[in-house]
């Protein structure tokens, strides 16, 4: 499989409308704490089912991991495949494009942690003001 040609971001560049569209529906999908949390879990354990990801994932409901993980697979970032078996077992798994996506919000964690201490004496100032 190719790998994709990596593109130099200029600012002052024409965007094409369906590159603005996805990102801001990337952005949005990503940002919530759903999907970043499944992706995190695919991405550290692999293959998991249903029930895995719904005790790996504090907190999420049936009905918002079932969501959440219908929008990951419409978007290509996952697979979802069912065993005929009785009782049905059904896995997720990342796909390339997931762990693309992934790898490229790992950066945040990296600059989270090189910036930690720093974001705390912002806020510490900015709270120290009021």
């Amino acid at each position: 499989m190719p790998v994709p040609e990596k593109i130099a971001y200029d600012p002052h560049a024409p965007v094409d409308p369906r590159v603005e569209t996805l990102v801001n529906e990337l952005i949005g999908r990503v940002a919530d704490k759903w999907t970043l949390l499944v992706l995190e879990e695919l991405e550290d354990h692999g293959t998991c089912r249903f029930t895995e990801l719904s005790r790996r994932v504090p907190g999420i409901s049936q009905k918002m991991l079932t969501q959440t993980l219908r929008q990951m697979e419409r978007d290509g970032l996952l697979v979802r495949t069912v065993h005929p078996v009785v009782p049905p077992k059904v896995e997720y798994c990342l796909t390339d494009l997931g762990h693309s996506l992934g790898e490229a919000f790992c950066g945040v964690w990296v600059w989270a942690g090189a910036n930690l201490e720093r974001v705390a004496r912002a806020r510490m100032a900015f709270d120290a003001r009021d």
